[in-house]
């Protein structure tokens, strides 16, 4: 029923009964006071909202110049590599360059011939992958499949703890301890030798293979796993058979990591295997890499803008190429060989 009452002005006014105005008569509608709104307040809110935005746009900026800096820091590196190579090139054919078997260029009879150097590195690299990629997998595969969590909690890190040691003293220890440890195996083993230095390499770069890839076989779907033991496997055969190949894109990416630290190595090369630029695929014997080579020019007294000084620039380009080189193909072979989940 409508209840008649007065006005503030004295007229009659209908207000509703509460089961007409409530949507359901069994439960009532208490009456909703205004909002109180301070005259500030769409101001306040829009300054707050473009503070924000301005926040995010210094986040958003600064985020972009730390990923353009290393863009722009290798576009420059490989620039004053070109650059400066291309004055060496001017005075020494390329062919030369590439095919000559000899490489003296601090001689009064210089041969610039990059072969002996690029050999040299190759060898080092190669033993020392040799011996850094089956102990890093096998570790990896340890951590990841059979260790209990407080092992590899503490072991993990020391592990680690490998990188951190300076080169210097790899390259004494290579030089002081290894070498006389081989030359009683190896009997004629020269004092400074490619093999000493290769297999302390190996040790270096154990820590890049082993933390790598066993975050790639961390990352492994437990599933597989569980499958794999449903089928009545052992552990053994679901690591090598299951784990390993679903997680060979990232232990190829460990692989490839290493390989480049090995090729780029310098101190341990130069003090270990000798300043000896030899065209020879013998690691019982003495070489230069191009590392080294470039600590030796580099610590001279040859003139800036010389030939020989420029040396070290078409050294350099040539590892980077050769870095490069591998990091394709190891691009390449993840992508060849990566399991999606």
């Amino acid at each position: 029923m409508n209840d008649p009452r007065p006005g503030p002005g004295g007229e009659i006014l209908e207000s509703k009964t509460v089961a007409e105005s409530s949507p359901d008569p069994a439960v009532p509608v208490p009456a909703r006071p205004p909002v109180a709104t301070a005259p500030g307040a769409p101001k306040a809110a829009f300054g707050h909202k473009a503070s924000r935005n301005v926040r995010e746009r210094l986040v958003e900026t600064a985020l972009f110049l730390a990923a353009f800096s290393s863009v722009a820091i290798t576009a420059a590196i490989v620039g004053v590599l070109v650059v400066e190579s291309a004055v060496f090139f001017r005075e020494v054919p390329f062919s030369s360059f590439l095919t000559d078997t000899q490489w003296t260029p601090l001689f009064s009879d210089a041969h610039f011939g990059i072969l002996p150097l690029v050999s040299a590195t190759l060898v080092v690299a190669g033993i020392a992958c040799a011996a850094a990629i089956p102990v890093g997998t096998l570790i990896a595969v340890w951590l990841s499949e059979y260790a209990p969590s407080w092992a590899r909690e503490s072991l993990k890190p020391a592990l680690e703890m490998l990188s951190a040691v300076p080169t210097v003293v790899y390259g004494y220890f290579a030089l002081l301890f290894v070498t006389p440890l081989l030359q009683a195996v190896v009997p004629g083993l020269p004092g400074f030798n490619m093999l000493s230095g290769g297999l302390v390499i190996g040790l270096m770069i154990i820590p890049y293979v082993s933390s790598v890839s066993e975050d790639a076989m961390k990352a492994v779907p437990m599933h597989l796993r569980e499958a794999s033991y449903a089928l009545g496997a052992t552990r053994l055969q679901t690591s090598f058979r299951v784990v390993l190949p679903a997680a060979f894109s990232g232990v190829a990416s460990a692989f490839i990591l290493g390989f480049s630290r090995a090729v780029g190595e310098t101190m341990v090369v130069a003090i270990a295997a000798g300043m000896q630029p030899n065209l020879t695929f013998d690691p019982r014997q003495p070489a230069e890499t191009i590392t080294a080579y470039i600590v030796q020019v580099s610590l001279g007294d040859l003139p800036h803008g010389s030939v020989g000084y420029q040396t070290i620039f078409a050294a350099g380009l040539t590892l980077m190429c050769m870095t490069l080189v591998f990091n394709i193909a190891g691009h390449f072979l993840r992508r060849r060989f990566r399991e999606v989940y």
